[in-house]
């Protein structure tokens, strides 16, 4: 298993590249990445999640990871929120509380994946990043909006959210054995680089706006920590748990090590572009996470990995 940066530079430098063009994109173009944002969370996430599980066949044992991964992160976020929400201002503990849940497990941790993982590693990765989807629009996206709308608004707005619709009718589907037409599957296959292409660029159009006020150093600094000292500290505890209750596919313990160590999500981005929550701090935050991972992946999966025996 090849851990150098040298690995893990092209999915990097293809990712930056994306950034880049959304960064030219609001100077030279003037595209406001806030109906962009609104793109992604009502009509390309959906119908990405949607696809995915239409092909992958969800078993039972696949759903009770994803299950899993929902509640660890949800707890997670819960307890971030409580711990922060006296220390930072309302939108920034949102934010905080948001990210604290989640990772770049689709736009950066996906090529990894398929670098590092078999097949079956793979689908297992999938399935867990498919929790994580699943909080970033149930309740990561609540205490999102709860930065700034009232329970109320805030329940409203997830309850329009399709993701949610997407994901119970493609596990309907599944149930009823239901197999939708060759075309209209072939026609999906766009929404998943289109996903990633637009997660990125929205990064880069949201840097074009930010100015040194936006630079906050303590809100950064957590950021950073959540991403590379809690969530490692985390995943580590759960892949060597597992292993204490009984055997552990050294698939599925690689897949569970590698959502610990991926950069902050890009969807912080989105969500607060689409909630108006302090989208710049946002993306100043995942540019720095990004811009860590090449050298801090091969780092700490060589020291997980030795701490398992999965290596």
């Amino acid at each position: 298993m090849d851990l150098t940066p040298s690995a893990l530079m092209g999915p990097l430098l293809m990712l930056l590249g994306f950034v880049g063009l959304g960064w030219i994109a609001a100077r030279r173009l003037s595209i406001d990445p806030r109906p962009i944002a609104t793109l992604l969370v009502y009509l390309i996430a959906p119908l990405t999640i949607f696809r995915a599980l239409m092909n992958g066949g969800p078993t039972p044992e696949y759903l009770l990871l994803t299950l899993a991964l929902f509640i660890l992160v949800c707890s997670m976020a819960l307890l971030v929120r409580r711990v922060t929400q006296h220390r930072f201002g309302p939108q920034e503990g949102a934010l905080l509380a948001f990210s604290s849940g989640t990772g770049n497990t689709g736009y950066f941790g996906l090529p990894v994946a398929l670098i590092l993982l078999p097949p079956e590693g793979v689908t297992l990765y999938l399935f867990c990043m498919l929790g994580i989807n699943l909080y970033e629009f149930t309740l990561g996206f609540y205490l999102s909006a709860r930065g700034h709308f009232s329970v109320r608004q805030s329940l409203t707005k997830i309850a329009r959210l399709p993701l949610i619709y997407a994901f119970l009718s493609a596990l309907l589907l599944n149930a009823l054995n239901v197999t939708l037409p060759a075309p209209l599957m072939s026609s999906l296959e766009v929404f998943p680089a289109t996903y990633t292409l637009l997660g990125m660029m929205i990064i880069g159009m949201t840097l074009s706006q930010v100015t040194l006020s936006a630079w906050d150093s303590k809100f950064v600094a957590t950021c950073v920590g959540l991403r590379y000292l809690l969530w490692p500290l985390v995943m580590l505890a759960a892949v060597l748990l597992l292993q204490y209750l009984g055997p552990l596919s050294s698939e599925l313990g690689m897949a569970l090590l590698l959502l610990g160590v991926v950069p902050m999500a890009s969807n912080v981005v989105v969500v607060a572009m689409e909630l108006g929550i302090q989208p710049q701090k946002g993306a100043l935050a995942v540019l720095v996470t990004t811009l860590l991972a090449p050298l801090l992946i091969p780092l700490y999966l060589g020291i997980m990995l030795r701490m398992t025996g999965l290596g």
